[in-house]
């Protein structure tokens, strides 16, 4: 599939670098678009796109591309995926797709009446071991999984640290990497919570750089998720059950994984990424698109929008207002 990317920050920038290695699999970078057209030119020229354009629309009127990938900020990301669907591009957004599940309903709505595929860009949804330690779970070898829990927080500074926090750009910490915590468990449970309780820090921002919540499941399960932006606290996971138990030493980057049994029995399982890893959401894009789907059948609609609608219940209960008006 020939691709469109939008910015070209960090994580466009290694998107890029995927497709590029991906050439022979039939995955083309077509064009970049940046607000400054030189740095559109400097991405195209390392990561060998054809074209360069100084403005996101020029690139959606470009005929050859058929997908875009986008990578804006936070806040930017509903208006720049339905310009993507009114072109008649399909899109791969990343995370968060969107600042409220209102806005990601839309999007979902629009590319269904479009004949568009449109996605999150959650990448770990379709990482090897994750989708191992599904398996695991549906299969019952730990039994009913009784807890789970999960930690990740890192250590921003300077003008990254103002970024992350900035409320007009969809800042906090819960919104950047907090959505890790809450998609893994969504993964784990399969379904909403029924209840939560948190606390959080509110920074100087007037965003959140700290929040650890706990989270309450049909049938008495609980998770316990801690995310913050200002501490270095490793992306450990865990998974609980009756029989035994799964734990990840990275399950954002999940490329490993050990499966204990409380009978005595253990077995690891390890899965390296094949090239960056986000390989596996770009075959399942293109896959999609060639079946003319709308959505993915591994990450759902309703699975990120289940995950969208459970953190404006958790903001909103920090007081956070927001509203989707189109």
């Amino acid at each position: 599939m020939k691709w469109g990317i939008l910015a070209t920050g960090t994580i466009a920038r290694k998107f890029a670098d995927t497709v590029r290695a991906m050439e022979s699999e039939g995955e083309f970078l077509e064009a970049a678009a940046s607000r400054r057209l030189e740095s559109a030119q400097n991405f195209a020229k390392e990561f060998g796109a054809k074209k360069a354009y100084g403005s996101y629309n020029e690139l959606l009127q470009d005929p050859e591309v058929e997908a875009v990938y986008i990578a804006t900020p936070n806040n930017f990301h509903y208006e720049n995926a339905k310009a993507c669907l009114e072109a008649g591009k399909h899109v791969l957004c990343e995370k968060p797709f969107t600042t409220s599940a209102g806005q990601a309903e839309a999007l979902y709505a629009l590319a269904e009446q479009k004949g568009l595929f449109i996605m999150e860009a959650f990448w770990v949804r379709f990482l090897p071991v994750l989708l191992k330690m599904q398996e695991v779970i549906a299969g019952g070898e730990i039994g009913q999984v009784v807890h789970a829990r999960s930690d990740y927080g890192f250590i921003a500074k300077g003008a990254r640290k103002d970024r992350k926090f900035d409320s007009g750009l969809g800042g906090g910490a819960l919104l950047d990497i907090g959505i890790y915590n809450l998609g893994f468990m969504h993964m784990v449970m399969g379904e909403a919570p029924v209840n939560f309780s948190s606390r959080v820090h509110i920074n100087e921002y007037g965003t959140d750089d700290f929040s650890n919540i706990l989270l309450e499941y049909p049938g008495q399960r609980t998770a316990d998720v801690t995310t913050a932006i200002g501490m270095d606290i490793p992306r450990e996971a865990a998974v609980f059950g009756t029989k035994g138990a799964i734990t990840l030493p990275d399950f954002m980057r999940a490329e490993k994984m050990t499966v204990r049994l409380y009978d005595g029995g253990s077995y690891d399982v390890e899965i390296p990424f094949e090239i960056s890893g986000f390989e596996y959401q770009i075959r399942e894009a293109s896959r999609c698109v060639a079946e003319k789907l709308s959505t993915s059948r591994i990450l759902k609609a309703e699975d990120s929008l289940t995950v969208l609608k459970l953190m404006d219940d958790i903001r909103e209960s920090w007081g956070m207002k927001f509203a989707f008006e189109e």
